[in-house]
């Protein structure tokens, strides 16, 4: 759609307009008797492209960072909030805007550039107070925002608790539209908390009560945060937090599916995740093991939970020589990178080649809805009980949403855990301990207590756990290359394996 999309002007009263009376479809209108305004479109994301091309790059949710953002292309916009003149009342304005960027120069196709779309809340005022100032965005020049103070709106409480309001209350506001679970019991007037700890969306506690994540990068189609969690509830499985509440945007164009925007789900007060446990029990030299396999209990539940929703399917050699080969181009692509993996890098193609051998052999595995993107920092206990809850299922940001919502082998979810037990040792400085091999071990007891010991598939499991390291190594190297180490030592160690006990990477005796 292009940025000269018209605005829809919906109801009104003498009073001014109502909530949700500016509203940009995500596809253009058929004609009504109302004649659009082509220009309300183009004028609003011109004004506000100034602004946004400074302020989007340094939020810590923003994907494309390190590449210049080039243009911006309004998807949908939504008056959630009318926006007052005078007073210190504030608006809010929701925004689905396109951010284009360059990919790498000379790249063909689609590396040749990103059109990311995100989820904006704009707080719109005359002034800010000031403990709304670090949240500034700026003060567009021209467009229908002209001389106003743009910020952002998750900052500011009442605009916070106006969001909590439109999910207790379903409906449609333009193109969103709010849904909420018949049984769900969502008090009013709950305060809300904006959660510190961004990662790749914003959450916000309301009255130690419920939590809404938002997600910021958005794209067609049911996000797996949504719709695992809804799966397993009607289980009755309950380790994972069932949504009380959500919203997406809705498609005016037949055969478009939703964006999922925004999930309610109970909160956990009291509640620390396995990485924080997991260095409280390094910091005092505690042994984890326990912990380790409760949690190996609980990951295994919800695997069988998932697989009796939700189809699955059985991999054979099509499937796994398909699976090797995406592990192995990962590889190649991360070594081209990496200086440091290069050694290793026929070492760990034998590991993905032999997981393919055995699917010309006729090895068949079971695939079925996995997490995705499981690591201690996706699991929560809580302290009354020490019940193990698992959150998080949206996967990999990173990859695109068809490819997370694909069935899986449950190695790839018990390999990130593995791989997560290791990273808890080298930060605790347990590294040279057998912390991390009596946590591993644990967790596999207690998945087998449960499914099945995932040690007794150890070519699937190895293949995933490298796969996993060679992500690893990638992303330190780029994001944080003081943790290289980490990622690298795990490489060493399957490499070894690989080429039998005799010798070490560096040709010495092992």
């Amino acid at each position: 759609m292009s940025d000269a999309a018209p605005f829809r002007r919906e109801a009104t009263t003498g009073r001014g307009p109502t909530p949700g009376a500016l509203s940009v479809p995500l596809t253009r209108p058929r004609a009504t008797g109302a004649e659009p305004r082509p220009d309300d479109g183009r004028e609003l994301i011109a004004s506000l492209a100034p602004l946004l091309a400074e302020w989007l790059p340094r939020q810590r949710w923003f994907a494309g960072k390190g590449r210049p953002v080039t243009g911006f292309t309004l998807v949908a916009a939504t008056e959630l909030l009318p926006r007052p003149y005078g007073g210190s009342a504030p608006g809010l304005l929701h925004l689905l805007v396109r951010a284009q960027q360059p990919g790498p120069a000379g790249a063909p196709g689609p590396a040749a550039g990103t059109d990311d779309c995100y989820q904006l809340l704009l707080g719109i005022q005359d002034a800010l107070p000031p403990q709304l100032a670090p949240a500034l965005i700026g003060r567009p020049t021209g467009g229908p925002l002209h001389g106003r103070t743009v910020y952002e709106g998750l900052a500011d409480p009442r605009l916070t608790s106006l969001l909590l309001e439109r999910l207790r209350v379903p409906g449609r506001l333009g193109v969103l539209r709010f849904t909420r679970e018949p049984d769900a019991a969502i008090p009013p007037g709950l305060t809300p908390r904006l959660l510190g700890a961004e990662q790749s969306n914003s959450s916000a506690v309301y009255g130690e009560t419920y939590i809404l994540k938002l997600f910021r990068r958005v794209g067609p189609g049911l996000n797996p945060d949504l719709e695992l969690p809804r799966a397993l509830a009607n289980t009755g499985c309950s380790r994972v937090p069932a949504p009380a509440a959500w919203f997406e945007a809705e498609p005016a164009g037949a055969g478009e599916e939703p964006m999922t925007l925004g999930i309610l789900q109970p909160y956990l007060p009291g509640s620390a995740d396995g990485w924080q446990l997991a260095l409280g029990a390094l910091a005092v030299r505690a042994d984890f093991a326990a912990s380790a396999r409760a949690l190996g209990h609980a990951t295994a539940e919800v695997h069988l939970a998932l697989a009796a929703a939700l189809p699955t399917v059985v991999l054979r050699r099509p499937q796994l020589e398909r699976l090797a080969a995406a592990m192995t181009g990962r590889l190649d692509t991360a070594a081209g990178a990496v200086p440091a993996l290069r050694p290793y890098r026929e070492s760990l193609r034998r590991i993905y080649d032999e997981l393919a051998g055995l699917g010309r052999a006729g090895r068949t595995w079971r695939a079925q809805r996995i997490h995705g993107d499981l690591h201690l920092g996706q699991v929560l206990r809580t302290p009354a009980d020490g019940r193990w809850s698992v959150i998080d299922f949206e996967g990999e940001p990173a990859r695109p949403l068809a490819e997370r919502r694909r069935p899986q082998p449950v190695a790839r979810d018990v390999a990130g855990m593995l791989r997560s037990f290791d990273y808890a040792a080298a930060v605790g400085r347990a590294a040279g301990s057998c912390w991390a091999e009596r946590a591993r071990a644990a967790f596999c007891e207690g998945y087998a207590a449960v499914h099945h010991d995932p040690r007794e598939d150890p070519q699937l499991l190895r293949a995933h756990e490298t796969d996993k390291a060679v992500y690893e190594v990638l992303y330190e190297a780029r994001h944080r290359p003081d943790w290289l180490p980490v990622p690298m030592s795990a490489i060493r160690r399957l490499a070894e394996r690989e080429r039998g006990p005799e010798r070490a990477a560096d040709g010495s005796p092992v």
